[in-house]
């Protein structure tokens, strides 16, 4: 088992001229490099984006779904990561409610995972296939208020990683701590990220 350096790499704008952050989370098996990449398609140009790096390019060894301790101190590291992160933007001079969150698949369970065991006003977030984490969804874990921000969680049904279920409990979770929660759901998408969940992030997310 292990836990993660703390590492991250910097995009776009840089902080002392930004008006907003953007942490963008990668999948299992990616790069912070890749995940970057997609800043691309999206409407960040006056962000400042960071990108941490998973070490051995996975956050946690099992699946999402598996008993929490199995996947720890993996876990807990990776959520300590995305938190000092957070920290690190404030430092930088970027208010909390201008902090915005990209995640995919394992990047967006723990985009998820970490929002919510901290819910506060944040600029908003996007979850590209991705749901709260644990063999169950203990809900004594979540606790804060979103304060309205905008959430956007796109999945594929089916998806092979990713069970429907478990995505609508989690936006569930996230509309009772006040989050403004969007849930689209595409008929037998495969497991990526399309065109269209880009364009609606823009639209939802994005639109400032």
């Amino acid at each position: 088992m292990y836990t993660h350096q703390k590492k991250y790499i910097t995009a776009g704008t840089p902080a002392k001229d930004a008006g907003a952050a953007l942490i963008m989370i990668h999948g299992r098996g990616g790069s912070a490099q890749n995940i970057v990449s997609l800043a691309g398609d999206l409407n960040v140009k006056n962000m400042a984006i960071y990108a941490p790096q998973a070490t051995n390019n996975s956050w946690y060894p099992y699946s999402f779904m598996a008993p929490e301790e199995q996947n720890q101190p993996a876990l807990s590291s990776a959520l300590e990561v995305i938190g000092d992160l957070a920290q690190q933007i404030i430092a930088d001079g970027i208010p909390e409610e201008k902090i915005y969150f990209l995640g995919f698949s394992q990047g967006a369970c723990l985009t998820l995972e970490y929002i919510s065991r901290n819910a506060k006003q944040y600029g908003g977030a996007v979850a590209f296939t991705g749901g709260l984490i644990g063999e169950e969804v203990i809900l004594d874990k979540y606790k804060g208020d979103f304060k309205g921000t905008p959430i956007l969680v796109a999945t594929g049904d089916p998806d092979p990683h990713v069970p429907l279920i478990r995505v609508e409990e989690s936006v569930k979770v996230m509309k009772e701590l006040n989050a403004t929660v969007t849930l689209k759901v595409y008929k037998g998408r495969p497991h990526t990220i399309t065109q269209q969940e880009i364009d609606l992030a823009n639209q939802l997310i994005f639109d400032i």
